[in-house]
Order: structure tokens, then sequence, then C-alpha cells
């Protein structure tokens, strides 16, 4: 009989130990990537680019889900929403983590207390153009223009609170000048109508305006990243054009829920580094008008948190607000 509870009780604590001891690795299952914008823009080709190396160096498999949508938000709220098990992520960006919760009224998610940052992913910087047939070549001619006629001069971007919005707002705070913001509800309408000579200059992403800029559609006057974009390496930043510190750039980033595990944000940051290192993710960046941006995720935490403060506090003076 003593035999017998020495087995069971030996059977009993292998029953015990067993679940632990035979779980899976994560990932054990394809991660859902949410990408809250629609395809074939900026942001999702850099997903699936990230998602495809990484699926390659480590053979886990990934869903890349668009949602767009309310500038991000709604993708971000269902990443913010899910089971923090590491297996729902998203690519989010500046807007919709830095900005967005100042200029929405009701933003259903808290970009620092509802996500766990895992690391970045890339940045782009602005460039302020003009359209081709334009007198105005250069940023001081601009600014010679604008002070003359305060007001005269219009600025398209992609919208009223975006990176580029507010970028102009501090570019007139900086250089002491007056300019009227044309808002449009997206890149291309922008573009058009500054090539048009509707408007007389447009801010935007150097992805979304390295191709205009290359065809000849478009001049650009300067770059708003503290250096020289590769990709147009010709065009001065604001930094060496007497404005030293000046940045205004887009990031990107990859995040879970909250209370995602340690181990899960390590194993995850891990694999993201590993593929952003690769010449192959560089080289694709590029080729978009983006460059690689690693980070471990206390940076990028911190760089939420700061840019929250520094674009808030631009929102709060523009008056601008989406109910």
């Amino acid at each position: 009989m003593k035999f017998v509870r020495h087995v069971l009780t030996a059977a009993a604590l292998a029953c015990a130990v067993l679940p632990l001891s035979a779980q899976a690795a994560y990932p054990d299952k394809p991660i859902r990537l949410i990408v809250p914008f629609p395809p074939g823009g900026g942001t999702d080709a850099l997903a699936r680019e990230v998602a495809t190396k990484i699926g390659t160096d480590t053979g886990w498999s990934f869903v890349v889900e668009n949602h767009p949508g309310a500038g991000g938000n709604i993708g971000v709220n269902m990443a913010a929403q899910a089971a923090p098990d590491g297996y729902t992520i998203v690519l989010g960006q500046t807007s919709n983590l830095a900005i967005n919760a100042t200029l929405y009224t009701h933003l259903p998610y808290d970009p620092e207390k509802n996500l766990t940052p895992i690391g970045l992913v890339a940045q782009a910087p602005l460039v302020l153009v003009t359209g081709a047939k334009s007198p105005i070549k250069t940023l001081a001619e601009m600014i010679k223009a604008a002070k003359a006629k305060p007001s005269s001069l219009t600025v398209a971007t992609s919208g009223v609170g975006t990176v580029a919005h507010l970028t102009t707002v501090e570019l007139q705070k900086s250089a002491g000048i007056k300019v009227t913001h044309v808002p449009y509800k997206g890149a291309q309408q922008g573009l058009t109508d500054v090539i048009g000579g509707r408007v007389d200059m447009y801010m935007s992403s150097v992805p979304t305006l390295i191709g205009p800029i290359r065809g000849g559609m478009v001049h650009a006057l300067v770059v708003t990243s503290l250096k020289r974009s590769d990709n147009i390496p010709n065009v001065p930043t604001l930094a060496e054009s007497g404005y030293p510190g000046f940045e205004g750039i887009t990031w990107f980033g990859l995040l879970g829920p909250a209370n995602l595990p340690a181990d899960v944000v390590k194993t995850l940051n891990d694999a993201l580094v590993k593929a952003l290192k690769s010449p192959q993710i560089e080289k694709q960046f590029k080729s978009q008008g983006a460059q690689v941006d690693i980070s471990s995720p206390q940076e990028f935490a911190a760089l939420i948190h700061k840019d929250r403060i520094r674009w808030g506090k631009l929102v709060k003076e523009t008056g601008a607000h989406i109910d």
C-alpha cells in the first residue's frame, strides 16, 4: 500500500507539473497585426514588410488586418481592448498615439494607460513643397513673401490636427509669420491642388511626396527632420536653415494591449529589432521615404509621453478639436 501511495503521489505531482512544462512557447498560433489605416498606404506597407521579415526570421505567422477610420482610432482601440496575450498587436503612429488624445473630445482609449509599447519601427520627416511653377523655391523666399503679406500664402495639409498641420503652426511661431491653413481629408487632393497652383504650399511626409519631388511636379523647400533625408539629400533641414532643434516627424511603432506580459514584450521586441537591422528592411523603408527607427519598449513609451505633451499643447493653441 505504501508503494501504491508513492506511485499515486508521484503521478499527481507529474500531472500538476505537466501543463506548465508542456506549454508551447509563445507564439504558438498566428499573431493578429492591426493596421489602423486602409490597405496600400504607407502604414500598411511598413506593417506588411515588418511582419513578413519577422515571419521569415522566426517562422511565426501573422494575419495583417486593416481597420481604418477616425484618424486611426478605431484600429488602435481594437488592439487596446484585445486580450493581453500577445496575439493582437497594432502598428500605431504619432497621430493616434500622441495627438488624438487632445484633438478628439471622446477618445475611446488612453494611449499611455491602455496600450503596451513594444518598439518603434520607423520614422519619416515631413517636407514642405511648392508647385513646380511657383516662384517660391526656397524657405527664405517663402518667409519673405509671408512677412510681406501676412496670411496671403496658403499651405495645405491632410487634415486639422495632423502632424503636418501642427508642424506648420510651429514653423509659423518660430519664423514669426502667418499663413492660411487649408486642410484636406487626405493626401491626394492637397497634392493635386499644389501642383495645379490652387494652393501655394503643401506640407506632408516624405513618403507621400517623394514621387512627385523626383518627378519634378513639386519643388521641395525644406525637410523637418534634424538630419537631411537620404531620399532627398539636397533639401536642407529647418534646423540648418536658422531654426536649430526644430523637428517634426511622423513615427510608427508596435504596441499591444495594456498588461502585456514582460516576457511576451521582450520576445516581440527582440524579433522586431532583428528584423529592423536587416539590410532588406532598411532598403525597403528607404524606397518609401522612411527610415528604420529602433528602440526599447521603455524608450518608445517615453517618446509617446513626450510627444503627447508637445503636440497636445499645440492642439490646444490652435483650438482644433474633433467631436
